[in-house]
């Protein structure tokens, strides 16, 4: 069987992707598919730079048992945090006596390109998911790093580990902030409400929260509830899929494992056919 030599051409997709615009925007574009870059989000290092060393140093310096690692960007801004203070060995090495949890495949990439694994991969990539892992774990009196996400909601996992007895001990490497002016994501909203955009991939759940906050901000929310019912909707995985289905948003598109760019690209394209 003979492979189109551009298999999206005609297609317009929305990359609202900030860290690997370039990136994902170029595979889009070697397929014959136009791209509108409009990065959504940009990740910014936490401003409490104080509060992130002091965990470290507590990381290297105290006995850790466990590290729960949400997400890969977590665990890289952690690792330049250590790397700043002067710290990153001691850091990477106190990474090798703990039992690494990592939520999907992510945090256990990024460990990965440090040659580090993961200990316990967790098969549903969601809080839920770490919580059933968890579960069938003795975690009474072990001290567990727990590196959390920007924008989410930790509670449930926090009253978990409360009552499992254990000493978690949470940091917060990054935060999100604007990537772009409203009025280029207001454009965004309006083109999706004029059919001029044919899917629009979601890589992550911020993403998709700032969309509606502009679109509320600018009494856009018709447009942007018409623009995604007629736009087909990419979503890289279940947490992306999951902050879609909380607003009412149906997925087209979503990879059934693996969840990254290339796979997500790929069901497009067997979308399209």
């Amino acid at each position: 069987m003979i492979e189109t030599p551009d298999p999206l051409k005609g297609i317009i997709i929305a990359v609202p992707e900030t860290r690997e615009l370039k990136v994902f925007s170029d595979m889009i574009e070697k397929t014959g598919a136009e791209t509108f870059r409009c990065p959504l989000v940009a990740i910014k290092d936490s401003p409490h730079e104080k509060d992130v060393t002091q965990w470290i140093q507590r990381f290297i310096n105290e006995k850790f048992h466990d590290l729960i690692l949400f997400t890969g960007e977590g665990l890289r801004r952690l690792i330049t945090f250590a790397q700043r203070s002067g710290m990153r060995e001691q850091f990477l090495k106190s990474l090798t006596q703990v039992r690494k949890i990592t939520r999907g495949p992510k945090p256990a990439r990024a460990l990965r390109a440090v040659g580090l694994d993961t200990d316990l991969p967790v098969k549903n990539p969601t809080t839920d998911g770490i919580i059933d892992e968890l579960k069938a774990l003795n975690l009474q009196g072990r001290t567990i790093g727990v590196q959390l996400y920007p924008e989410g909601d930790h509670s449930k996992l926090i009253r978990f580990l409360e009552q499992a007895n254990s000493n978690p001990i949470f940091v917060s490497p990054y935060v999100y902030d604007s990537a772009t002016e409203d009025k280029q994501v207001e454009y965004l909203i309006k083109k999706l409400a004029k059919e001029e955009i044919n899917v629009i991939a979601f890589t992550s759940a911020p993403q998709v929260r700032r969309l509606i906050s502009i679109a509320k901000k600018g009494k856009l929310d018709h447009d942007l509830r018409i623009g995604l019912s007629k736009t087909k909707v990419a979503a890289i995985g279940p947490v992306v899929a999951d902050a879609l289905k909380k607003i009412g948003v149906g997925i087209d598109i979503q990879p059934k494992s693996r969840f990254f760019m290339k796979p997500l690209l790929r069901e497009i394209i067997a979308h399209f056919k």
